[in-house]
């Protein structure tokens, strides 16, 4: 007996089918319990459709330059304090709940070597659906992933002392109340016991700064208005009282000038940025850096910063041409940041912070 298809039977088979998927659905019959795991075949078709996801938009939505090196160390410590629980760190196992999900994390000193830069650089910053793996912390912070994609790199590699130095937490004072030595060791990882950032180009120097501008940065960081994911987490849990008594802790530390630079370089290029500190370049609409940043203001200190961490952050308000959300700083540092020549960035960041002389 031949039975022939029609498009009638066809639909009446799809409708059937599409039904009893639905009844099983509704009939919670399925386990979603996690202690169950996958069918085999599932964990294969899942991961299958998200490798070859991954490297289709890892091609064709990263950027230009995806690895920097020199941010180890806040890459180092934003990795212990948020992912070193799921994954694991060299000499650091991660929490067994963590390895109860479906799926759990995977060791990176053995998984990151079967993506590319491109790929870790893409799961990064946009995260895997349905795997417990987050998206970047913030927007618009594509210079921090860049640190993180290094770090993760050198995972496979990295011993377990080579770990520890990273995410070495420097010991405050024995004089501190124990309450506050505990909160201050949670910075002092990246910024270290004397607030100079432990050398790292893309950590602040903090000694010296005005206590206000620390208090404000710790502030907008963790209401979620100054976008960083390292400071935004490391801000997240502080409260009122602690976020005061760390800004008077680093602000009482030598470090920062609350004077202009000066600078005796005769250069056609210090020469410009003597002129932008001191005067602006009325003619582009270019205030003067110490009519906010002078002695006295309200805005931060810059002489004595790392001229490698003011550049960062000039280019940062900069942008590439697109909209910029004015509550990632001050709404006007981006608007000034864009009328600076991108051939005076370092010369400039180099004069505020009273380098190059």
């Amino acid at each position: 007996m031949t039975i022939r298809l029609t498009w009638k039977r066809v639909i009446v088979s799809l409708l059937g089918i599409f039904a009893f998927g639905m009844a099983f659905a509704w009939s919670g019959i399925f386990n979603v319990a996690a202690s169950s795991g996958h069918w085999a075949v599932t964990n294969w078709f899942l991961h299958w459709v998200m490798r070859n996801s991954v490297k289709t938009h890892a091609a064709v939505s990263t950027p230009e330059t995806i690895i920097d090196r020199s941010g180890m160390v806040s890459a180092a410590g934003h990795f212990a304090q948020s992912c070193a629980s799921c994954h694991g760190a060299p000499g650091v196992r991660p929490l067994p709940v963590m390895q109860r999900a479906t799926p759990h994390a995977p060791d990176l000193s053995v998984n990151a070597r079967e993506w590319t830069d491109r790929q870790l650089f893409w799961i990064l910053r946009h995260g895997v659906k349905f795997s417990g793996m987050p998206a970047w912390g913030t927007d618009g912070r594509d210079d921090e992933i860049k640190r993180m994609v290094a770090f993760v790199r050198a995972l496979p590699v990295m011993t377990p002392a080579q770990y520890r130095a990273l995410v070495a937490t420097q010991v405050p004072p024995a004089t501190l109340p124990a309450a506050n030595a505990v909160v201050i060791a949670r910075c002092t990882g990246c910024h270290g016991a004397n607030g100079q950032g432990r050398g790292q180009p893309d950590i602040p120097i903090l000694g010296g700064q005005r206590v206000a501008v620390l208090e404000s940065a710790l502030r907008s960081y963790r209401a979620g208005v100054r976008h960083s994911a390292v400071m935004q987490q490391a801000a997240a849990t502080l409260d009122d009282a602690q976020i005061a008594m760390l800004a008077r802790h680093f602000a009482a530390m030598p470090g920062l000038a609350d004077r202009l630079a000066t600078s005796t370089t005769a250069s056609i290029a210090h020469a410009r940025a003597r002129q932008i500190v001191e005067r602006g370049v009325p003619r582009i609409e270019l205030p003067a850096c110490a009519s906010c940043h002078g002695p006295g203001k309200p805005q931060p200190i810059l002489t004595g910063q790392r001229a490698s961490y003011i550049a960062a952050r000039l280019r940062h308000w900069k942008g590439d041409g697109k909209e910029i959300d004015a509550r990632q700083s001050q709404a006007i540092m981006p608007v000034i940041a864009r009328r600076i020549p991108e051939e005076m960035i370092d010369p400039l960041a180099l004069y505020l912070a009273g380098e190059g002389r």
